[in-house]
Parts: structure tokens; sequence; C-alpha cells
């Protein structure tokens, strides 16, 4: 056996207006055998020179053509939010192309898919409101509202993200995914509450679990711990084959 072979290899896929930057600690605190990537959608972290892509699955194509030559150990995608939807549809692309699949995907903070799915279009509201909506959501730093020059910066990042998530529907002919899923939420998260969360379990041929967690729609972001626990025992069991989790 190849000891420099990970025995996972997790990309990471980050939220709308944000970055690798707020899962930086990760690779750190998740099994040493495992190969943290952190990823960047154009636009945004380490990727500031491409321009933006507002559509899910043109972006979901972008993260495909990078990470295809990394695909030779097993490997998991985790995504929070927009990065929920973006791994989604990656997996989709992946199966349609007969690719090697994920042995499992990991969704935070982003609802089900539903047919009906017509989110309001926050992408364009004035930017008083847009702060304000952001305020509530958590996740963007104080200066970035507080800071003219910063908040004209990450405005344009932001909205487009938005544009991407709100303007995404999902494919009506789309059967479940062949992979290994779980579900993360929020216990106090009044954008994307956890029984939103729950309808994953159609959308995969073998649900891990919904489980909650103490905090709002970025209850991860001060103690990422308990999560990064259910990651990496639900990542682990997928790997390993084994039966489903309980609901927990």
């Amino acid at each position: 056996m190849d000891s420099t072979r990970p025995a996972l290899r997790l990309f990471v896929f980050h939220h709308a207006g944000g970055s690798h930057l707020l899962y930086r600690a990760w690779p750190s605190r998740l099994p040493g055998s495992w190969d943290v990537r952190l990823m960047d959608a154009p636009g945004h972290g380490r990727l500031l020179d491409l321009p933006y892509i507002t559509d899910a699955r043109r972006l979901a194509d972008f993260f495909v053509r990078r990470i295809e030559p990394e695909l030779t150990c097993p490997y998991a995608f985790f995504g929070h939010s927009m990065g929920g939807l973006v791994a989604y549809e990656i997996t989709r692309l992946l199966a349609a192309r007969g690719r090697p699949l994920p042995v499992w995907l990991g969704v935070s903070g982003r609802a089900a898919p539903r047919p009906a799915d017509l989110p309001s279009p926050r992408h364009a509201l004035p930017d008083s409101e847009l702060q304000t909506h952001l305020e509530l959501l958590g996740g963007t730093p104080d200066e970035v509202f507080d800071n003219p020059a910063l908040w004209a910066r990450f405005a344009p990042v932001i909205r487009a993200d938005l544009q991407l998530a709100e303007t995404w529907r999902p494919d009506p002919d789309a059967g479940p995914l062949p992979v290994a899923l779980s579900a993360y939420a929020g216990r106090e998260d009044h954008f994307v509450p956890p029984r939103d969360m729950a309808g994953w379990q159609e959308h995969t041929e073998r649900f891990l679990g919904l489980t909650v967690l103490d905090g709002g729609h970025f209850y991860f972001q001060d103690d990422p711990g308990p999560l990064l626990a259910h990651v990496g025992r639900d990542a682990a069991a997928a790997l390993a084959g084994a039966g489903p989790a309980r609901s927990r």
C-alpha cells in the first residue's frame, strides 16, 4: 500500500461571498490521513483575478476541470450554503460524465432541491437592504458594512454568488445520487431551518442522516469542532461502507 496516498481527499466548497479563509483551520482538525483541499470559486480568495461565474452548472464544470487530475484516491465533498449546492451539482456532473464518484457528500446550510424553489431575488436588493440581510445571516465581518471602500469591493462578489444561488433551478428529471450523503443544519438558522435540510434524504440512495447543531446559519464559525467531529465520522463511515446512521 502506498503510504503517501491519502485515505480520503476532501474538497471543501465555500459559502456565497466567502472563500477558503473561513475553513483554513479545517485541514489541521480533520484526520491526519486525509488530504483536505479548500476550494475557491473564480473571483474569490486565491482566484480574485478570475471573473465571477453566476451559473451553478458552469461553476460545477469549472471545478470538475480543476479537480479531475486529483481524483486519484477515494474522495469526498463538503459544501456550506452556496457551496452545498455547488458540491451537489459537481456530483451530478461527474455522474453524467461517467466519472468515478465521491464516496461521500456533506451538505450544510442549503435547503434540499425543490421543483417550486423560487427564492426572493436578494442579489438585486438595494445596498442598505442587502446589508441588513447579510447582518442577520451572519458570516460577513462587520468592517465590510462599516467601511464604504470594503463594501464596494465585496458587494459585487456577494451579489454574483447570491445570483447563482437564487437563479439555480433543479433538474426535474434528476434522480437520487448513488452517493452517501449527510446533511447539517444550525438549530437557530431561520434562513435554512433544519426542516428544509431533511429533504436531502430524497436526493440520495444512502442518507446518513441530518445533524442539527447549536447556532444560526454559520453555526460552525466560532467553533468548527462539533461539525468537524461529525464530518470525520460520517465520511469515514461512508468510506468504510457502513450502514446508514440514525438521524440525530
